[in-house]
């Protein structure tokens, strides 16, 4: 009983002080020898998921200790050019009596170039503030699930090296974490457990892309997950690019995207990018969300480019990474989905006037949205759709929330999923981008 009070007091705080835009815990320096894979045999010899490493700490609250337990692990992965990697992913045991069978995936939307900020070290105590305050702040999130009595796993889904905005790492992040949380002693779980999945906005990212891939990539994986319930979903990133483009609060998410498809995929970008280009790039390197957002206001794609490079489809290594990261281009889940996306991005400084884009949450675009949705169904997923017209990409986030923690209850409980298919608007085409270059 203590430890639930303690766990819903702190949770309460945390969201007051997030909202407020406090969080300003001290920080030091995220130099921890877990996060790292020190073996003696390659880091290939081992299967995907495999576990490399475990430790037991207490679940940290902006920088507080609390008398929760989380089992971290460090496992074996692959990043978004199918190279493996060495992962992190956090097990938080819930305060009473954990459901048997059962788990919950959280993906969170930490949103970060730097690696300070995944969410496995901001649970063990490192703070860095902005960017450390939304992983505190999802703690609001999370406390539900776990005072059910569901164990929930959150994967570093960025992976090591903060690829931010890489869809196909946090989807095999994700389902890598799924499975070495399954195998690792302490954790309670096993391979016979149970998963239902949850992320919004860059969680979002994780959630869908695992959903998709888990069919070929983790087949195993797949045959345990009950569903997927996600909010304000990334698609198409050629799009959004130009949906936030010139805008007030998300413009400089563009450039924060770019840098991180760069980084993720091995791209030099240096040669189109004028002189501004470059120096905005260098800046963003290890932001935050915020630090990204408030930096670089207004930009556009325009003034981060040399003159001859004004389309971004002029620019190869541009349009190579779109289409890499397009949703619409990859295979359907299998497991039924829960997805809601808003479309009053005018509250965010985001108009729904640019052509072949329409309404968006003001960094989500809900004509892609609704397009993924239906091919989805026409694949034979089972999709229920809500779209919010009159809320943005924050305001969205409330109502998906309280929603989705019942949507996967009914899913655990066997219910039949609700279904939208047949009644959900056309929206944008997903084409993959042309080169327009010579």
């Amino acid at each position: 009983m203590q430890r639930t009070r303690t766990l819903g007091a702190l949770t309460a705080v945390a969201l007051a002080a997030g909202l407020a835009g406090g969080l300003a815990a001290p920080a030091h320096a995220a130099t921890d020898d877990f996060f790292g894979y020190h073996g003696s045999k390659p880091l290939a010899s081992y299967a995907p998921g495999a576990v490399l490493d475990t430790r037991t700490i207490d679940y940290h609250l902006l920088g507080i200790s609390l008398p929760v337990k989380v089992e971290q692990i460090l496992y074996r992965s692959t990043d978004a050019q199918g190279k493996p990697i060495a992962n992190v992913t956090s097990v938080i045991k819930p305060p009473g009596t954990p459901k048997s069978g059962q788990a919950v995936s959280y993906q969170s939307f930490y949103d970060s170039l730097s690696v300070a900020d995944s969410p496995s070290r901001v649970i063990a105590g490192d703070q860095r503030f902005p960017g450390g305050a939304i992983v505190n702040l999802e703690t609001a999130l999370i406390a539900p699930l776990l005072l059910q009595g569901y164990p929930v796993v959150v994967p570093d889904t960025e992976g090591p090296n903060a690829d931010f905005a890489a869809g196909p790492e946090y989807g095999t992040t994700t389902l890598d974490s799924v499975r070495a949380a399954s195998t690792a002693t302490g954790t309670g779980l096993n391979t016979s457990t149970k998963f239902g999945m949850l992320g919004y906005s860059g969680g979002a990212i994780g959630t869908n892309w695992a959903a998709a891939l888990a069919p070929s990539y983790a087949p195993d994986v797949n045959k345990r997950l009950v569903g997927a319930t996600e909010g304000g979903l990334l698609v198409a990133p050629a799009h959004n690019l130009n949906y936030v483009s010139g805008t007030p609060v998300w413009a400089g998410v563009a450039p924060m995207a770019v840098a991180g498809a760069a980084r993720a995929f091995g791209l030099d970008m240096s040669p189109y990018l004028s002189a501004k280009g470059a120096q905005v790039m260098a800046d963003v390197q290890d932001d935050s969300i915020g630090e990204g957002l408030l930096a670089n206001p207004f930009v556009t794609w325009q003034q981060l480019v040399k003159p001859e490079y004004a389309n971004p489809d002029s620019v190869k290594p541009f349009v190579d990474a779109v289409n890499k990261l397009n949703l619409g281009q990859r295979p359907s889940p299998t497991v039924p989905m829960f997805i809601e996306q808003g479309a009053g991005g005018f509250l965010e400084g985001s108009p729904g006037t640019k052509p072949g884009i329409g309404p968006g949450d003001g960094v989500m675009i809900a004509g892609d949205v609704r397009t993924l949705a239906r091919q989805y169904c026409a694949d034979g997923t089972t999709v229920k759709y809500q779209q919010q017209d009159l809320l943005s990409h924050i305001g969205t986030a409330l109502p998906w929330a309280a929603a989705s923690i019942g949507w996967l209850n009914d899913r655990f409980a066997g219910k039949t999923a609700p279904s939208s298919c047949g009644s959900i608007p056309a929206g944008n085409s997903l084409a993959p981008e042309a080169y327009a270059g010579s």
